[in-house]
């Protein structure tokens, strides 16, 4: 018998196989607008089923990054799909937008059923989370092109708002606070730098602190844009206090974060300590405990309290809106003040 699919390293029906496993863990994100089944060539969405007049479409794409390197030391593998999902949801919420369906890409060297299952049952319970449905997705094997192990995912998410319920900072006002959510801990940013800083005996130590996953906050924002006007929102990723709070802060602006107004992790000071890294590289790499901040109106912070209290985020007033320009910097000594906006 001459070279085959297989032979060359792929093999279609275990590829199959693995579709008939997770399709359970699909189904189980249903909602209205998608029933998830799998097999077709593409995931449909009903927006009308799902309760849109006049929805404007929101969409983020984004992965897991070297916090994968986690998983495969730990060989624990049913958490970095909620950071996925995670990572997108958090960002299109920054919108006000709810999260409709979410679709995934794995790639992989060669299709370990076990471990792959175990991704997409974590994938399935961050859509339950925040309330999409997992519509599809790819899985590519590609031999010799990963190590042996190992796989990467990516993710993509639509969602909706209506076009008057859209968040973005034209009403936000001097003397508007800025509440903070806690953080779950590292969420998935900074590892590239973590795993400088711990060797991988050290990392072993931690692997329940690293392999935490990242919070997702549609829900209890959802609720709070119900029943107040939230008036931004910045998902703490990648360049955390120096490139994504600036975001949300008008021209005319400065939000003003305070440093030790919230419980900083302490995940975060034992990285800092190990290595020996400047506060300010801190807190543009980590989110540093606060995952998500809102702007709202002070009078608004009752509620939203209750409501974060409910679904047990701590929260904090961590910081509020002022008048005139100012460079993102810190200061340091005493009581360091967060300085965001441009």
């Amino acid at each position: 018998m001459g070279l085959t699919y297989k032979k060359a390293g792929v093999d279609i029906l275990k590829a199959t196989r693995f579709v008939d496993a997770i399709k359970k863990h699909t189904k189980a994100t249903a909602r209205k607008g998608a029933d998830c089944r799998l097999g077709g060539f593409g995931g449909l969405f009903d927006l009308k089923a799902a309760g849109y007049k006049d929805p404007v479409l929101v969409s983020s794409t984004d992965g897991v990054g070297t916090k994968l390197k986690i998983a495969f030391l730990a060989d624990k593998h049913d958490t970095v799909g909620i950071d996925m999902v995670a990572m997108n949801v958090n960002d299109i919420l920054t919108s006000g937008a709810e999260p409709l369906f979410f679709l995934d890409y794995i790639a992989t060297g060669k299709i370990d059923k076990k471990v792959l299952v175990d991704v997409v049952k974590g994938i399935a319970e961050g859509c339950r989370q925040a309330g999409c449905a997992l519509i599809g997705g790819e899985t590519a094997e590609m031999p010799s092109f990963y190590k042996e192990g190992e796989y990467d995912l990516a993710g993509f998410c639509v969602g909706a708002v209506e076009r008057n319920g859209i968040v973005d900072s034209s009403k936000m006002r001097a003397g508007d606070i800025a509440v903070g959510l806690a953080s779950n801990g590292l969420h998935s940013n900074g590892y590239s730098l973590v795993r400088k800083v711990f060797s991988q005996a050290e990392q072993k130590t931690l692997l329940k602190e690293l392999l935490r996953p990242t919070r997702i906050y549609v829900k209890p924002v959802l609720e709070l844009k119900k029943k107040a006007e939230i008036k931004g929102i910045a998902h703490i990723t990648g360049g955390a206090y120096f490139e994504k709070l600036p975001r949300i802060v008008p021209k005319d602006k400065t939000l003003v974060i305070e440093k030790g107004t919230w419980i900083v992790p302490e995940i975060f000071r034992r990285i800092q300590r190990k290595g020996k890294i400047d506060e300010i590289e801190m807190f543009r790499t980590f989110n540093m405990g606060l995952g998500m901040v809102i702007v709202i109106s002070p009078e608004d912070y009752p509620v939203a309290k209750k409501i974060f209290d409910k679904w047990k985020i701590d929260s904090w007033i961590v910081g509020s809106v002022d008048k005139g320009k100012a460079k993102s910097r810190a200061k340091r000594g005493g009581k360091v003040r967060i300085i965001c906006g441009f």
